[in-house]
């Protein structure tokens, strides 16, 4: 069984735009995930699966709802013991472990701001963080390195009362024992004023143009997670779902928690540390049976160099992607493999799923990110604030209603960024794409990711796509370089795959391949060969950082 029916007016639906009209949330006023979903599974079916749980050091764990509820409750009054409550805001860093839901759920119920962090953080960024977010408890994974710059930020943010680590540790409370001691009876003393408004998440985003801000999601905002799951997903009753996804990030919101648990599916977590190995990831799909699947572009790029037949991944229904454009050729490469089809999803650490391929009401067009979540009204404006022709690339905005579900309600504390991105009656994205005749939209690229050259606007993505279909190609990224004839030249920056090495003989080579598969304009005048791209410690591409690169060596 799962909970779907109390929280939507339907979970089938005709054909595309009989969902798109008619698909409703219906959201209690004084709803609240941790009591009206994880609770009331507990309360119906205690034994139904919640979580699977295991590290790469042959450790697995699997907790009902029932363990949920349990775990949470004593959670929760740990908490208040130490003084956190409703509002306050407590940093999490528990990287894969499983005590990263039952944490979420404990301080939904008494009404606390998890913000969610990654174990990479430095000192300056913790620093940053507690200030910004004025953090009155940090819960960390016990790793040296992060507890030691978590002990030195907090001496520089005096709102930080104490931190907390899996284990015993100098300096920290020992998480999982003290809060075994407390109570699994659970009293909170405001319950009956928590509404579907109330702030249950902040999440930093991961700071590709600037310093991160602050994204402030309520309780209703999880609920836009049935869309994104149900419809995107493709989660099931008892079913098994693995997103890769740290917990650090707002894709393991999007994949690892909310919508599955609406659902009914059960959460896969693969508690793995060091580099990513696509072997160790194709065993323990094969090995714990996983339904659905969801990993970024960059996991998929791997995967295709992969020998995938050594694996049985016949226990998978749906793979889905999103956190990037997914490149056609990665598509082609992972179907021709696997027999699989990769449904394409596209949204924003302020959102649920905003456009995506829901596989009951559309084909795939491999490249394309799909069409509209029902929970938006989508519309492409241009710089004017017009809305744009069919086929004109514009930027992806979202027409603002009241009480709109699956939408972050702000920038925390900030209302003057907020106002910068909310404005006449729009959420604008940053993000430019295109529509096409079928309403399916297509992703062009970041705003100020856009090349302006010789009066043509050149987007990264389909130059990034032409490149990838080079074998020689493991991964690219394309920007713009200052040029004085043609204002801008297209720059590609890129990583060889196994077996290939630099050569300008292998430069003319892709600028001649990237001629013949788009528009010639838009090859790269300048190729320069990397080991590695920079990245966000959340995984995506780190164009600014490129360009700020190339100026400073001009």
């Amino acid at each position: 069984m799962n909970l779907l029916s109390r929280f939507t007016n339907a979970t089938r639906f005709r054909d595309y735009n009989d969902f798109y009209n008619h698909f409703q949330l219906i959201v209690p006023d004084n709803y609240n995930f941790a009591y009206d979903v994880v609770d009331e599974y507990a309360r119906l079916d205690p034994s139904k699966r919640a979580l699977v749980w295991c590290d790469d050091n042959e450790n697995e764990r699997t907790f009902t709802f029932a363990d949920i509820k349990r775990l949470s409750d004593k959670q929760a009054n740990f908490f208040l013991q130490h003084g956190i409550g409703k509002g306050d805001t407590v940093l999490v860093i528990l990287q894969r472990r499983y005590e990263y839901w039952t944490t979420l759920m404990a301080l939904s119920k008494i009404g606390a701001i998890a913000i969610p962090a990654t174990h990479m953080l430095m000192e300056k960024d913790l620093v940053y963080r507690m200030d910004k977010a004025q953090i009155k408890m940090v819960v960390s994974v016990n790793e040296d390195e992060l507890c030691d710059n978590i002990l030195k930020a907090m001496r520089k943010v005096p709102c930080v009362r104490c931190a907390a680590t899996i284990g015993e540790r100098e300096g920290f409370i020992d998480y999982p024992a003290e809060a075994e001691k407390c109570s699994d009876e659970l009293h909170v003393p405001y319950e009956a004023e928590r509404t579907a408004d109330d702030i249950l998440l902040v999440y930093f985003t991961s700071g590709t143009t600037g310093m991160p801000k602050m994204v402030s999601l309520p309780q209703r905002y999880t609920l836009g997670h049935i869309v994104t799951a149900r419809f995107w997903l493709n989660c099931m009753d008892d079913g098994l779902h693995f997103t890769l996804a740290e917990t650090g990030w707002a894709k393991a919101s999007w994949g690892k928690l909310f919508g599955q648990w609406l659902c009914g599916s059960a959460i896969f977590v693969y508690d793995f540390h060091g580099k990513f190995e696509p072997d160790a990831l194709m065993q323990h799909i094969a090995k714990y049976r996983i339904t659905t699947f969801c990993a970024p572009p960059t996991v998929y790029r791997f995967m295709m160099k992969s020998d995938l037949s050594k694996y049985d991944l016949s226990s998978i229904k749906f793979m889905m992607t999103a956190g990037e454009a997914l490149n056609p050729e990665i598509y082609r490469q992972i179907r021709m493999k696997t027999g699989h089809l990769i449904y394409e999803g596209f949204g924003q650490t302020e959102t649920t799923v905003v456009c995506g391929t829901f596989s009951e009401y559309m084909e795939i067009r491999p490249g394309s990110m799909g069409r509209p979540s029902p929970l938006y009204y989508v519309q492409l404006l241009d710089r004017e604030g017009r809305p744009v022709e069919q086929g004109e690339t514009g930027e992806i905005c979202i027409r603002l209603r009241d009480k709109q579900n699956g939408l972050f309600c702000g920038y925390y504390n900030d209302p003057a960024l907020t106002a910068t991105v909310m404005h006449d009656g729009y959420y604008h994205l940053g993000d430019l794409a295109f529509c096409d005749s079928d309403g399916y939209y297509w992703f062009v690229g970041r705003k100020d990711d856009i090349i302006k050259s010789s009066g043509y606007r050149i987007g990264p993505f389909e130059v990034e796509s032409a490149l990838m279909e080079h074998p020689a190609v493991l991964e690219c990224a394309i920007t713009a370089v200052p040029d004085e004839l043609r204002g801008q030249i297209v720059k590609a920056t890129v990583v060889l795959a196994k077996g290939y090495e630099a050569s300008d003989a292998l430069v003319k080579e892709l600028q001649n391949h990237v001629k013949k598969t788009t528009a010639p304009y838009k090859y790269p005048r300048i190729v320069e060969f990397v080991t590695e791209l920079p990245k966000t410690i959340s995984g995506k591409i780190r164009r600014v950082e490129i360009r700020e690169n190339d100026g400073a060596n001009r």
